[in-house]
């Protein structure tokens, strides 16, 4: 997958519409839903308004650039679903989709979303309300999931707020998406635009540099693993998509044998001291 595909809209992706119209604009109610969410545990959600159309785009690029074969996708934060169902939309028979939610609210609108019940046959779809943090394959526990279960992801598409959290839940985040991600398998994110003035102007000292210290990170991060970014104006309000890469694999998506050890994703070691950061 190359910078310019993340960039512009493949010509391969279906028409953004479904039976509720344009998938850039979610079920009703669903607004009113995120923005409920929002004002009650904003830490967690990160936003007042569910992505929009490109963004939504931007985030399942690598779904649509993807080798002839099935894949597994992984979604983290899905919220009400934007993303969700633009996911259901693309993939293909004989691929998977693990949805991860971990409030409960959001979690059940997913459950009844009649888009993702009239995905094409044969995509498999597995839903988790839970944190990330707490599957098995991430080395924690949820109820009636089976033990030791080893599943690594073709696709991860995260939704989290790594702004809202402290810089060493992101950096143990990320050292998770490298661990699920397979050799060669591709992340998405985003952040908004602005973000280090607006907590500038309405936080203390304290928040500041926890956010300068997160940004900081991140940007390592996408210096060590990116492929792409792409600006999104049109969006509430408008934010940055990353396009990320895994070592190992090919770059061409073709199907290649596990690297050795020594070429596995390296845990994120990074300083986590503040400094002066120009805004995200």
């Amino acid at each position: 997958m190359t910078n310019g595909q993340l960039r512009h809209r493949p010509d391969s992706l279906p028409p953004q519409t479904s039976s509720h119209g344009a998938l850039g604009s979610p079920p009703g109610g669903d607004h009113l839903l995120f923005l409920a969410e929002a004002l009650r545990t904003f830490h967690d959600t990160g936003a007042l308004a569910p992505s929009g159309a490109e963004l939504v785009n931007a985030l399942v690029v690598p779904a649509t650039s993807r080798p002839n074969r099935p894949i597994s996708v992984l979604e983290v934060g899905a919220g009400t679903g934007a993303v969700t169902r633009r996911l259901a939309q693309v993939l293909r028979p004989g691929d998977r989709l693990h949805v991860v939610e971990a409030n409960p609210r959001f979690a059940e609108r997913l459950r009844e979303d009649p888009v993702l019940a009239a995905r094409r046959p044969g995509v498999g779809l597995r839903l988790s309300a839970c944190r990330v943090e707490e599957l098995p394959e991430a080395g924690g526990e949820v109820a009636g999931a089976a033990p030791g279960s080893e599943e690594r992801y073709d696709v991860i598409v995260s939704g989290l707020p790594f702004t809202n959290f402290e810089p060493t839940q992101v950096r143990d985040l990320l050292d998770l998406y490298l661990r699920l991600l397979a050799p060669g398998g591709e992340l998405t994110y985003f952040g908004y635009l602005g973000t280090t003035t607006a907590r500038t102007l309405t936080s203390g000292p304290r928040r500041v540099a926890r956010h300068r210290v997160v940004a900081r990170l991140l940007r390592r991060f996408e210096a060590t693993y990116g492929l792409g970014e792409r600006t999104v104006w049109r969006n509430l309000p408008p934010a940055r998509a990353y396009l990320l890469r895994s070592p190992g694999g090919q770059q061409d998506w073709a199907p290649a044998p596990a690297p050795p050890a020594s070429a596995t994703a390296p845990a994120l070691a990074l300083a986590l001291t503040p400094e002066p950061d120009p805004n995200r």
